[in-house]
């Protein structure tokens, strides 16, 4: 190894992690989520053979979709770091492979051809219990027209409808891609999941309806540890409770999901005056969605 690249830090003590390694290799531990397994690799190897391994040790538990930091654990700090710059394995040492929960690079970039919506449960029963359900049955219309408008899928989901209703009237689901009913809080069904990967590219699901603090957050949290990052329009979520919806969204917004407004993500769909659908979207919010008591409580 030349002498500018940057030395390995050894493990403390013998501990037999990778004793017996065939001539010409180096032991090294390889840690993903809870598992730690010894293996080896030729001197020198470099990041792509690690991340080699990494996937012969535990290819059935990741998922290819993400993206994922290799780090080193470094004697000096006592903890992990990011691999550095053209590392390569020179003696024994310990690493493990991070999942991001999103794609940094692409962060809040909303575009038609990657993006799904999700209406989660806007159902007849929660009518008198859910608060400004009006307002946010109105936004959620103008979501699904703007869909319709971008041809952007629409997945809708129903929470036990045999005792809670369909969707309201006002909904008009005409063209959405899946219409499903569902006792698990969450959106993410087995049916939904089938039918995103349906969809080449999706990237980003936008994420409206009821209960702020129960569907929409269970459903949300799922979604980031797919790897797909989530907007949820703030002026189309509701709860019994504005303290439950408050808490909901401030802790959503801390884990990196994106809380925004049914105007900002239409406008980002569109992107450009020049976009040959700007004028039906101009049309739909022509009018300013409803200042509601939400307005105050986000």
């Amino acid at each position: 190894m030349a002498a500018a690249e940057p030395a390995v830090p050894a493990l403390p003590g013998s501990g037999g992690v990778g004793t017996g390694a065939p001539s010409g290799t180096v032991p090294v531990l390889f840690c993903f989520s809870v598992f730690a397994r010894p293996s080896s690799v030729p001197h020198g190897a470099g990041y792509e053979l690690l991340i080699q391994k990494f996937l012969s040790l535990y290819g059935d538990q990741i998922d290819m979709h993400r993206k994922f930091v290799v780090q080193l654990f470094a004697e000096e700090w006592g903890q992990y770091v990011d691999l550095p710059k053209g590392f390569t394995v020179s003696e024994r040492c310990k690493v493990r492979l991070v999942p991001l929960q999103i794609q940094l690079t692409t962060l809040g970039n909303l575009t038609p051809s990657s993006t799904v919506f999700f209406c989660c449960d806007m159902q007849e029963r929660f009518r008198p219990a859910i608060k400004y359900f009006g307002d946010i049955i109105s936004v959620g219309q103008r979501l699904l027209q703007g869909a319709r408008i971008l041809g952007i899928p629409v997945i809708v989901t129903e929470q036990y409808p045999k005792g809670l209703g369909s969707t309201v009237q006002e909904i008009d689901l005409t063209g959405v891609k899946l219409v499903l009913p569902k006792t698990k809080f969450s959106m993410v069904l087995p049916e939904v999941e089938a039918a995103l990967a349906e969809i080449p590219g999706v990237r980003s699901v936008v994420l409206f309806g009821v209960e702020t603090h129960v569907c929409i957050q269970q459903t949300a949290l799922e979604l980031i540890g797919r790897g797909i990052e989530v907007h949820i329009v703030a002026d189309a979520t509701s709860s019994r409770s504005m303290m439950d919806r408050m808490f909901a969204l401030e802790r959503l917004a801390r884990t990196g999901i994106i809380v925004t407004t049914s105007e900002a993500v239409l406008l980002q769909l569109v992107a450009d005056k020049d976009h040959p659908k700007f004028k039906e979207i101009q049309n739909l919010i022509k009018a300013s969605a409803p200042e509601s008591g939400l307005l105050s409580k986000v």
